[in-house]
């Protein structure tokens, strides 16, 4: 209570109340918009936090995050276009809802299903963190970097579609990652003779390039397709019989989506389509789901959002990300010159407990905003892609020369942007290359300092009981989809 007590004089100060405000709005608008995901949004925000303290920064972009999730299920019913990619599986029985004249009580079930799983995973993360934290405390080097390998096949092996271009697009990341001085010889390394690469690559850049450029590239090569609702919502209230139907959807949504948020390449999106496939098997009559199910949208909904509150655990208490949002608040902070990590609960007490508070904070906000501003929402769905692009685009440019005022921070997210839009029309997903960029450099420099201490030993990697466990975990992993019985089913449960 003490720690919350610190928690709440750092989030509930008018300054830090303001931009948890700020960030859940934009956080719903761009959920709303489709084609504009929170990667995007808070990769094109990195350079404006550089001017924020580090407590306000984390949680106005935090806020952006869970705010997303919100958004994403109001054009997911309303329009049959999911504004966020977790709100994919919403579309399937919460348009076919709004089509039957009940977007109302469709909305309001995915509103409180959202807040409930919110409020429910927030409590999971003040509670188990610091324990974790202070078990990671008892980390050595070999266990980090064990820890952190088992992360990356983790990322592999639940990314979608195919295993090769996922690992390979974690191989580019951990090579993209080694550019620039070598931190202990000081050697210069795949530079290409260029001085501003002596420093490494951004993360800004890189993020910006590979998410927001290649976005919009590939979104504006479709035509525009999107047919705003024109009837009557009707009551945002849902019935008693609503409430029933949802209850326990929304129970097994949070429990699956606050446990599947911590996994790595886990988060809202694979708890959102997870727990539709539960809702669905468990189902007396699974007929009923695709034509209007009001579980097919409680319990996805609840997921995605206790996915999204829990994926901070990993990044709070052992400084890894567990999905590409992540990666980007690790690089905020970073930025910051915040170190995440075990020690963060005691060398940032204000940051870690602020941030859990303010998320109490932004979950209200977003139940009192959602409901009475769908008009609005409504109405900002007929803004023309090409009308919004262009400013899009603009915002990235003067944030990436905001960062050094260089030409050569301009051709790199030109570079980058191009690289973005090739992966996606060779369907590579750029997630993966995020978390190697990130990760890469702190598992060389974990594997080095190993050594170092075991003097050139590789066997503490496997003497270790930690780190043996992890490696085992991770070969466990590999080997479950190399096998063709379990990889078939993976590949069709990617499908569905």
């Amino acid at each position: 209570m003490d720690a919350l007590a610190i928690g709440a004089q750092t989030a509930l100060t008018p300054m830090n109340l303001l931009y948890c405000l700020g960030g859940v709005t934009l956080g719903t608008l761009i959920g709303v918009l489709p084609g504009l995901g929170p990667i995007a949004t808070i990769s094109m925000l990195l350079p404006i936090t550089f001017y924020l303290p580090p407590e306000t920064a984390l949680i106005t972009l935090a806020g952006i995050y869970y705010g997303a999730q919100y958004g994403g299920s109001t054009t997911a019913i309303l329009v049959n276009m999911p504004g966020e990619s977790s709100a994919v599986v919403t579309c399937l029985d919460g348009y076919a809802m709004a089509r039957q004249g009940r977007a109302g009580p469709a909305l309001g079930i995915a509103a409180i299903g959202s807040f409930f799983a919110g409020s429910v995973a927030i409590l999971i993360v003040a509670s188990s963190a610091p324990a974790l934290a202070s078990v990671a405390l008892q980390f050595g080097p070999e266990d980090y970097f064990s820890l952190m390998v088992l992360g990356l096949i983790a990322a592999v092996v639940l990314a979608s579609g195919s295993l090769l271009n996922a690992f390979s697009m974690v191989l580019v990341g951990l090579l993209v990652g080694t550019v620039g001085a070598d931190v202990n010889s000081g050697v210069e390394r795949y530079t290409l003779g260029i001085p501003k690469l002596i420093d490494g690559i951004d993360f800004v850049i890189m993020s910006m390039g590979l998410f927001a450029i290649a976005e919009i590239a590939v979104n504006l090569e479709s035509a525009e397709r999107r047919a705003v609702l024109n009837g009557k919502i009707g009551s945002i209230f849902p019935t008693w019989s609503d409430i029933r139907a949802s209850v326990f959807p929304i129970l097994r949504g949070t429990g699956l989506g606050s446990i599947l948020g911590i996994l790595p390449g886990g988060g809202a999106v694979l708890s959102s389509f997870a727990s539709y496939a539960l809702e669905k098997k468990i189902a007396r009559d699974p007929s009923r789901f695709g034509k209007g199910a009001i579980e097919g949208v409680a319990g996805p909904e609840s997921a995605n959002n206790a996915g999204a509150q829990t994926s901070f655990i990993p990044l709070l208490t052992l400084g890894i990300p567990s999905n590409p949002v992540m990666a980007l608040m690790i690089g905020a902070m970073m930025i910051q010159g915040v170190t995440p990590g075990p020690q963060l609960i005691k060398t940032n007490p204000d940051l870690f407990w602020g941030v859990i508070v303010s998320m109490w904070a932004g979950n209200l906000m977003l139940i009192v905003l959602n409901l009475p501003l769908i008009g609005i929402w409504i109405q900002l769905l007929k803004v023309p892609y090409r009308i919004l692009y262009p400013a899009i685009l603009l915002l990235c440019v003067i944030g990436v020369y905001s960062l050094s005022y260089s030409s050569v921070d301009l051709w790199l997210l030109v570079v980058f942007g191009v690289f973005g839009y090739v992966f996606v029309k060779l369907g590579c997903e750029p997630a993966p290359l995020l978390l190697g960029f990130i990760l890469g450099p702190l598992v060389e420099e974990y594997f080095r300092r190993a050594l170092i201490m075991s003097r050139g030993d590789l066997s503490v990697f496997i003497t270790s009981p930690i780190s043996g466990t992890m490696l085992v975990l991770a070969l466990i992993l590999v080997v479950m989809v190399v096998v063709p019985s379990i990889r078939q089913t993976r590949e069709l449960a990617f499908r569905e």
